[in-house]
Parts: C-alpha cells; sequence; structure tokens
C-alpha cells in the first residue's frame, strides 16, 4: 500500500497493483497506440500530465471520472465504450490495495485539500532530507532501489502544490512534530526553512497547532479532505500500513467539522510563521 505521508508500506512501500487497475492500463495503452498517438502527445489532448498517463497506464493510479468523457473527445466513441467497460470492474472491485491510488487521483483534481497530521509532517510538505529521515527509519527496512524510488515518488507528488495554483491547500500540524527534531537539528532547520517557502504560495495555509491546546479537537487521529470539481468532499485516512477512504456523507461532514474546529484552535497562518521564524532560529 502507498501512504501519503508515512514512510512506506507493505512491500516496501510500493503500490500494490490489482488486476483490474492494470487491466484498465493496458486497455488504455492499447487505445492509445491504435490511435497512433504517445503519451505526451495523448496527455495535453485529456488535460492531464503526460507522467500522470503513464501511472495510470502502469495500473499505479486509479483513473480519474474526467478522463473517460475527455478520452471520448480524442479517441471516438467506440474506443470509449471500450474503456469504460474496462472502467466498469474498477468500481466493483475496490479493496485496500486501491485506497491510496483512488485518493491520489482525488487530490489530482480536487478544488480544495485540507490535512490535519499529529504523527508525521504531511506528505505534501515535507523536504527531500526530511523524507529520506523517514525512510532510513522504516520498519521492516527498504531496499536501496526502493528507497530511492519512494523518494522520487514523495517529492514529484509535491508538485501539486505548483501545478494546481487554484486548489487551496490548508494544513493544520502539532508543534510537537518540529520540537521533536526527527532527523536531527540539521534536518529540522530545513523542514523549517521549507515551511517558510512553501507557505509564501498564495494557495497554501499552513497552522501550526501549539503544544498547549486545552481546547483541542483532533484527539481522534490525522485526517485528509478534499473537494471535488462537483463540490463533494471525500476524506482519507492511514495509520500503520492501513488506509480508507472516506465517501460517506456523513462522515465525511464529521471529518470537515473536527478540521473546521482545529483551524479556529490552531495559530493563524501569519501567528505560525512567526512562530517557524523563531524555532528556527533558535536551531
Amino acid at each position: 500500500m502507498a501512504t501519503d505521508n508515512h514512510g512506506g508500506g507493505t512491500n516496501g512501500g510500493e503500490p500494490e497493483l490489482s488486476d483490474s487497475l492494470r487491466t484498465f492500463g493496458a486497455v488504455l495503452k492499447a487505445l492509445r497506440d491504435e490511435a497512433h498517438l504517445t503519451q505526451e502527445q495523448f496527455a495535453p489532448l485529456v488535460r492531464y500530465s503526460a507522467a500522470y498517463i503513464a501511472k495510470i497506464e502502469q495500473g499505479k493510479r486509479f483513473p480519474p471520472a474526467k478522463l473517460l468523457d475527455r478520452a471520448e473527445e480524442v479517441l471516438g466513441p467506440t474506443a470509449s465504450r471500450v474503456l469504460g467497460a474496462a472502467a466498469q470492474s474498477l468500481t466493483r472491485k475496490v479493496g485496500l490495495a486501491s485506497w491510496f491510488l483512488q485518493w491520489a487521483a482525488v487530490e489530482e483534481e480536487a478544488v480544495s485539500l485540507y490535512s490535519y497530521e499529529c504523527s508525521v509532517i504531511p506528505g505534501l510538505l515535507q523536504p527531500e532530507p526530511y523524507i529520506r529521515a523517514l525512510f532510513e527509519r522504516r520498519l521492516p527496512p527498504l531496499t536501496e532501489e526502493q528507497f530511492e524510488h519512494q523518494v522520487t515518488g514523495r517529492l514529484a507528488r509535491q508538485q501539486l502544490l505548483v501545478e494546481r495554483p487554484r486548489t487551496t491547500f490548508g494544513f493544520v500540524i502539532e508543534q510537537a512534530l518540529l520540537s521533536r527534531q526527527l532527523g536531527g537539528g540539521e534536518v529540522t532547520a530545513l523542514l523549517i526553512d521549507h515551511l517558510l517557502t512553501v507557505g509564501k504560495l498564495r494557495n497554501v495555509e499552513i497552522q501550526v497547532m501549539p503544544l498547549v491546546q486545552e481546547d483541542h479537537s483532533g484527539f481522534e487521529g490525522p485526517l485528509s479532505l478534499a473537494e471535488t470539481g462537483e463540490n463533494r468532499w471525500v476524506g482519507y485516512v492511514e495509520a500503520h500500513d492501513t488506509s480508507m477512504l472516506v465517501t460517506e456523507p456523513k462522515a465525511t461532514s464529521a471529518m470537515l467539522q473536527r478540521y473546521g474546529k482545529m483551524r479556529s484552535q490552531a495559530l493563524s497562518h501569519q501567528s505560525t510563521r512567526s512562530l517557524l521564524e523563531q524555532m528556527r532560529g533558535a536551531l
């Protein structure tokens, strides 16, 4: 299971590819080849990146719903029906191995992305030294190939922050994650520098939850939330190599209420910046 924030998952952090995802990817590739289009030619026509199309064809990403409609415009109605038939098996066979793949697809098209973390800095905010510090502590240990693959993959995923300037990103993180100095003082200094830099992006809001906060609504644990293009909310939770996509409206509503409350309990974006600068100066 690939994971969002932590140091990998089962099989050394490699996504477990389901047969249905592989099949869909193979069908998409065959139809694209039949149309005499390379990934680089096909991707802009369906308004995705070539790298994202490659991951779908490899069965490493759950295809977004809009891909089917956009593919019909490029490949034609017959090819679209074939692709649609392949997609049917995906909706029937959503299991543990594809939960994160679905979340990654949701992230790619979200108009709002929110995250609360109390165990590790969110994956989208991790600079490379911090990522490496996490993977070095992964149990069971990763092979060198798995290690580098995971580092590369996580850094590539962070391009969402700049590739989607109209998506709102909100992060609430515990001050304890910075005070802990995972990886040592040098790694922590680089982490804080990175947070200060990313926090300057107009579409990114970072808030720190102070060490002492009597009124704290985060005791249920970490959570992630995404607002889709259709203004529906989807939740995601993970821990210890397991994860779950949350789509039931009542459950996502509860997650939204908790996150909204935590935003009011955490330091403001500006106060967070002041705290980060203070902590950076003390290192």
